[in-house]
């Protein structure tokens, strides 16, 4: 999704009252560079560890041939992250109600499948 259509999509979150936040493994610092560089306008959370998202059985380990892969491509998960547990995070969306209640989830092992953002919006809507 192009950053000005997802901008479009943060406006209309916050239009119906709600807001919207992105959890990564990454470092602090890294993903507020992320964050300066698009003017991202929402909270990017980090989840050192992926604490979090292994709690709720979303973390998994890269094996190492991928391991492999990342490393000829230069990404390097162990500077990015602050740790050598090459885990990432299943792909996910989460929303919630006022009540810190889950509404809807979708997400999906394969990091290929991810949720449009505009449908946040239409699931705001629907207050489902």
């Amino acid at each position: 999704m192009e950053l000005e259509a997802l901008q479009a999509v943060v406006s209309d979150v916050e239009a119906l009252g709600a807001s919207m936040a992105v959890i990564s493994p990454q470092l602090e610092k890294f993903s507020k560079q992320v964050a300066k560089i698009n003017n991202l306008t929402f909270h990017v959370l980090c989840d050192s560890g992926n604490r979090v998202a292994s709690e709720f059985g979303l973390a998994f380990a890269l094996p190492d041939d991928l391991r492999k892969l990342y490393a000829d491509f230069g990404i390097d998960l162990e500077r990015f992250n602050g740790d050598d547990s090459w885990t990432l995070p299943i792909p996910g969306r989460f929303i919630l109600d006022r009540q810190g209640i889950i509404i809807s989830a979708d997400c999906n092992p394969d990091y290929t499948i991810r949720p449009e953002p505009e449908s946040s919006v239409t699931i705001l809507r629907s207050g489902k």
